[in-house]
């Protein structure tokens, strides 16, 4: 495994750090390359339930190395910036990602963001998307998920100007979830990852899937594979002991976060 992406596993948690501080992290072909070999191997790891994506340094990720895809003799667009499978690779892990933005998420950074389920943001985090300002069309998402997310208005001021956006403004449009102090990032991020595994993982990892699969779908179409999606469970993964066991494990829990 590379060097320059980091991976830390403790109690079901899955931490991975990209790590070229040096370059703000910026995806180059090779930290790409390492991305989508993590996450697959992560995929497929069954001691794995849940996952944290940060960046080491200054920045969460600066999106493309343009020194690099500057300097590319490569005539082939799509083999030059490397197409959406690093996105792929996160959406596609199966498992719950948080990304932990720890400074600037730009452009492809953004949507290399915008691939996890959950942002808990530093109050040093920075959003932009620049593209045009580069003069590159998005090609991993951005352009459809960011107006769904934030509201079309909101998606077109960020995106035809280039501006950056706060981790402070990103709460308020609801893009994160929540800012801490940098401190405190990491800590709130393995405590939610904590709560998701804790939860029943075959439940959890399908409600995931349902929620992901609905969210691309009209209303309709979106309870319908719900509906689908709940008798399929039922059938397979419920018993009166099970329910019963779960019950009183959802109701200690409730008294103890009350104290």
């Amino acid at each position: 495994m590379s060097d320059i992406v980091l991976i830390e596993k403790s109690d079901a948690i899955a931490t991975v750090t990209l790590n070229r501080p040096e370059a703000m992290n910026a995806l180059s072909r090779a930290l790409r390359r390492e991305i989508v070999s993590v996450f697959s191997a992560l995929a497929k790891d069954d001691a794995v339930a849940a996952i944290i994506l940060t960046g080491a340094g200054r920045a969460f990720t600066a999106g493309l190395d343009l020194k690099e895809l500057g300097s590319s003799t490569d005539n082939d667009s799509e083999s030059a910036i490397g197409g959406a499978d690093v996105v792929r690779a996160v959406t596609g892990c199966g498992k719950p990602v948080i990304g932990a933005i720890n400074g600037f998420a730009i452009t492809g950074g953004f949507e290399l963001a915008l691939a996890c389920d959950l942002l808990v943001a530093s109050t040093a985090a920075r959003f932009a998307d620049t593209h045009a300002r580069v003069g590159v069309m998005p090609g991993w998402g951005l352009s459809q998920k960011l107006s769904r997310l934030i509201g079309v208005f909101r998606a077109k001021e960020l995106s035809l100007t280039g501006n950056y956006l706060t981790a402070e403004k990103a709460e308020e449009w609801g893009l994160v979830n929540r800012v801490v102090a940098p401190e405190e990032l990491l800590p709130v991020c393995r405590a939610l990852a904590a709560d998701m595994v804790s939860c029943d993982r075959a439940t959890m990892l399908g409600y995931k899937r349902v929620i992901d699969a609905g969210f691309a779908e009209t209303l309709a179409n979106g309870l319908r594979l719900e509906a689908d999606a709940s008798i399929a469970h039922a059938r397979t993964n419920l018993t009166p002991e099970k329910i019963a066991a779960r019950r009183a494990a959802v109701q200690d829990r409730g008294r103890a976060q009350k104290s």
